[in-house]
């Protein structure tokens, strides 16, 4: 099979096509006909050799997929050749066949395409695990996601806005972005570049905020903490600006604030499968009547696998970059499948 690699830590340049053997499936996983697979942040941080893979996990990239069962291991039985899936994996996901836990397959929303089933898996278990699972977002709390139209921030913003009534707002870096935000849901979308967290306490006449995601950390990290409410949670998805940050340590413990953040990658099948289930209950219901929409910023061509991550390092994305590894059978709508 084709796959991509990461030749070396550096830019676009370093990834190539290879030719690899086809993943066999073990116990409890599945082998997917990769027809897109999805292009996300973690990708580049791989590839910029930030983000090695966890013990066990393929050194491709690409996290999330969606296409056609080609073959069950042993101890599968919800799962046949031929349905259509996405899916969340632990890496290989840039490759003509890529292996997955069962438990993390989901099916491919009614009336999605293959496409728009590859942008679903990384950002919304991402969103849920973070907001839903970590943060304890509760109903009608007002909730801040920088980075509002990134893949994760816009599934933040939905799920936050129809699942718990939230008051959201997001930071975004142009007019356009910001406009995007507020037609998905945001009460307000202010500019990271600017004094943000004064124009959010503006905005909540003083009050702040329950709950902030961020995927910078560094120096911005008080300026976080001094805009949460009492009992306030703030938690990072990552740190691209800078590992470390200095806080003041009292008024945390004063305000009862928490600090938290996660990365999903090297955590158990297990786990992920039960924020599957979750999804496909609580989320995949409102993509298929309309309420939750996946934004496609650009389908990109499989050996195109460099202007897709020139993409995200331009930080041009709204939405999701998508790989097309099957260009005849990626805008197909596959048949509804529900055998989870």
């Amino acid at each position: 099979m084709q796959v991509i690699e990461i030749e070396r830590p550096g830019g676009p340049e370093v990834l190539r096509i290879a030719d690899r053997p086809r993943p066999q499936p073990g116990a409890g996983e599945v082998l997917i006909r990769v027809v897109a697979a999805g292009v996300n942040r973690p990708d580049v941080q791989q590839r910029r050799g930030l983000y090695p893979p966890p013990p066990g996990a393929s050194d491709i990239p690409g996290l999330d997929v969606a296409g056609l069962v080609e073959e069950v291991g042993p101890g599968v039985e919800t799962l046949k050749p031929g349905m259509p899936v996405c899916a969340l994996v632990n890496g290989g996901g840039y490759a003509e066949f890529c292996v997955a836990p069962a438990v993390q397959c989901m099916p491919v929303p009614k009336g999605l395409s293959f496409i728009e089933g590859a942008s679903l898996p990384e950002v919304f278990f991402t969103a849920w695990n973070n907001l839903i699972w970590l943060a304890r977002l509760g109903e009608g709390e007002t909730l801040l996601i920088h980075g509002g139209t990134s893949g994760v921030g816009m599934a933040g913003i939905q799920i936050a806005r129809h699942l718990r009534g939230a008051k959201v707002f997001a930071t975004a870096g142009s007019p356009e972005k910001r406009d995007v935000c507020l037609a998905i849901g945001a009460k307000a979308a202010v500019d990271y570049r600017g004094a943000w967290d004064e124009e959010i306490r503006a905005l909540t006449d003083g009050a702040g905020v329950d709950v902030i995601l961020d995927g910078q950390a560094g120096p911005n990290t008080q300026r976080h903490l001094d805009l949460l409410k009492a009992d306030g949670r703030l938690v990072f998805i990552a740190s691209h600006e800078c590992e470390s940050a200095e806080v003041n340590i009292r008024s945390l413990v004063r305000r009862r604030l928490t600090i938290t953040g996660s990365t999903l990658r090297p955590r158990s099948a297990e786990y992920k499968g039960r924020l599957a289930r979750e999804l496909v209950a609580q989320v995949w219901p409102l993509i298929e009547d309309g309420q939750i929409k996946t934004h496609i910023h650009e389908p990109v061509p499989f050996h195109q696998v460099r202007d897709a991550h020139a993409i995200l390092d331009e930080n041009r994305q709204i939405g999701k970059v998508v790989l097309v590894v099957d260009p005849a059978m990626a805008p197909a709508v596959p048949e509804p499948c529900r055998p989870f």
